[in-house]
């Protein structure tokens, strides 16, 4: 019998990491609790992957209400209020939220809200709101995640200059805008904003927007975001904010030339740094490399019996390889053989419009890897669905090995391609040829037709272009 405060998993963190390890490994048979400081549901569910699909929706709705007279349909006096679209926003937070807590309880998983410091390999002190309490297990899985980074005199302040969580909840709408970093995270502000009238800039530092995503995806988001109004400065770096009375003005540097633009708010998304304080990290012997917990495929830490899974453990940042991995770790704990997460076999999208979604190598890497390649393009102009849904700009791309047939990588750009991109990630984990995709028959009529002409097109043999 073990003792009250004695576990086989300790799981610190309840994010789409954390929470998902705790649940299998309870599912597993194994007496697990997780140790959460501030969210059930972490960053993801409360401050981020959710709450920004929410209110991305809400400008979505607004964009296709002003375009009521292409599909003959008559809507007068459109407007928007900011509070109940932030309302909205938040009450879908706080009801996935409170699923979370459900399912933790459905599955026997003890939930504790405190901060976790791991004072000995198995031991873990949290301070709770009623005291300190000492927990212990043989298995420590740390899943705390990350948090926006902060540049030097670019620091948020909720009025002036926004990190994530007050563009999530403004205190008021920016009239000129200015957001820096165009990842994920900063293009979806940007376009949440421009899309309800606010004139936003963007500036990148990097030499395209986007710039994890393929060249060509990139250049064909540029154009859309610019036909959209959205002012975009690339190769270029806010160096300081001069903040004033309701007012901020950037020193903008473009090509060795430094100019000032004033701008009533600036959004600054310029990617995370993980939580790694005072969880005794150090003490203990658990290598940390700039902010980042190093593992090994497994998520093993240096120290048997610590594993690290989700943004806290590295790229990619994303919640569904957090998910996984904290899949992963509670089978392996479990006595289980599970196959490593796999990197490149992982989804990224982002949710501006038009959507950009893409697995696997980018044309650049496939040729840098030393692969021969074919490529294939199928544009939504040329798609009968995309036409009738009256989104007709965007494009498929795939990328294969010209000597295999294997699909190195998947990159779209248009309506719904968030969704549509999980077809060629099955096929990735399915280890598919071209010629499994062309075999394969596609519903009519529908984007996904896309995705085959695509492949068609990689070998010369497409129908609709």
């Amino acid at each position: 019998m073990m003792a009250d405060n004695a576990y086989d998993v300790i799981v610190i963190g309840a994010g789409p990491g954390g929470y998902v390890a705790a649940i299998r490994a309870a599912q597993l048979g194994l007496k697990t609790i997780v140790v959460e400081r501030e969210h059930m549901g972490g960053i993801c569910l409360n401050w981020g992957c959710i709450p920004t699909k929410a209110m991305l929706r809400s400008s979505e709705v607004y964009h296709l209400m002003q375009r009521a007279k292409e599909f003959g349909l008559s809507a007068q006096g459109i407007d928007y209020d900011l509070d109940a679209v932030v309302a909205r926003s938040r009450a879908i937070a706080k009801q996935l939220n409170g699923g979370v807590s459900h399912l933790l309880k459905k599955n026997k998983v003890t939930a504790l809200m405190g901060a976790a410091t791991i004072t000995a390999p198995g031991q873990v002190l949290v301070k709770t709101a009623k005291g300190d309490e000492t927990l212990s297990a043989e298995h420590i899985i740390i899943a705390t995640g990350a948090r926006a980074r902060e540049l030097p005199g670019l620091e948020g302040d909720g009025d002036l200059v926004w990190t994530y969580k007050t563009a999530l909840t403004p205190p008021r709408m920016p009239k000129k805008l200015l957001v820096i970093g165009s990842g994920a995270i900063g293009i979806e502000f940007a376009n949440f904003y421009n899309t309800l009238g606010v004139d936003t800039t963007v500036v990148e530092v990097m030499d395209r927007v986007m710039p994890v995503e393929d060249a060509e995806i990139s250049a064909f988001a540029q154009k859309a975001f610019e036909k959209q109004g959205m002012k975009v400065r690339t190769k270029t770096m806010v160096k300081q904010l001069d903040r004033g009375q309701g007012s901020v003005t950037a020193h903008i540097e473009q090509n060795g030339k430094v100019t000032t633009e004033v701008f009533d708010t600036v959004i600054s998304a310029v990617g995370i740094v993980g939580n790694v304080e005072n969880l005794g990290l150090e003490a203990l012997g658990v290598e940390v490399d700039r902010t980042h917990i190093t593992t090994d495929a497994y998520c093993r830490t240096a120290v048997a019996g610590v594993y690290a899974i989700g943004d806290v453990a590295g790229a990619p940042w994303l919640a569904h390889k957090a998910s996984h991995e904290g899949v992963m770790v509670a089978e392996m704990i479990a006595g289980g053989t599970p196959h490593p997460v796999k990197p490149e076999s992982i989804a990224g999208c982002t949710y501006c419009t038009p959507q950009v979604a893409s697995v696997g190598h980018t044309e650049a890497q496939a040729k840098e890897a030393g692969y021969d390649v074919r490529v294939g393009r199928f544009p939504f102009i040329g798609n009968g669905k995309a036409i009738a849904l009256g989104e007709a700009e965007g494009m498929v791309k795939t990328v294969f090995d010209a000597k295999t047939g294997e699909l190195l990588g998947a990159h779209m750009i248009g309506a719904e391609v968030t969704e549509l991109i999980q077809g060629y990630v099955v096929g990735r984990q399915l280890e598919t040829t071209e010629e499994d995709l062309m075999q394969t028959v596609f519903p009519h009529p529908t984007l996904s037709e896309m995705m085959h002409e695509s492949v068609l097109d990689a070998w010369d043999r497409a129908i609709h272009i």
